[in-house]
């Protein structure tokens, strides 16, 4: 279950980080940081980070370069822990 969560939260937050490009491009209605980071917490932070490194996409702004890769090292550190509880 939990892997099929990982697959889900992290191709949504793909999408999502895509459309924000789109957006941008077209000064169109923007997702709200909050949201990118939101998405980010529940599990797509791994997806979302790929993607913005190759759509160059917010790679400027500091809190989503140090802040994507640290939240997910806190999930593989809890996904380990729940793995390992679950073993």
């Amino acid at each position: 279950m939990i892997l099929y969560w990982i697959i889900v939260i992290n191709l949504s937050s793909a999408v999502i980080c895509i459309f924000d490009k789109f957006q941008a491009k077209r000064r169109g209605m923007r997702v709200p940081e909050k949201t990118l980071f939101a998405v980010s917490i529940v599990g797509g932070a791994f997806g979302m980070y790929i993607t913005m490194q190759l759509i160059r996409h917010k790679t400027k702004h500091k809190h989503f370069m140090i802040g994507l890769p640290i939240i997910i090292l806190v999930q593989c550190v809890l996904l380990s822990w729940v793995l390992h509880i679950a073993a």
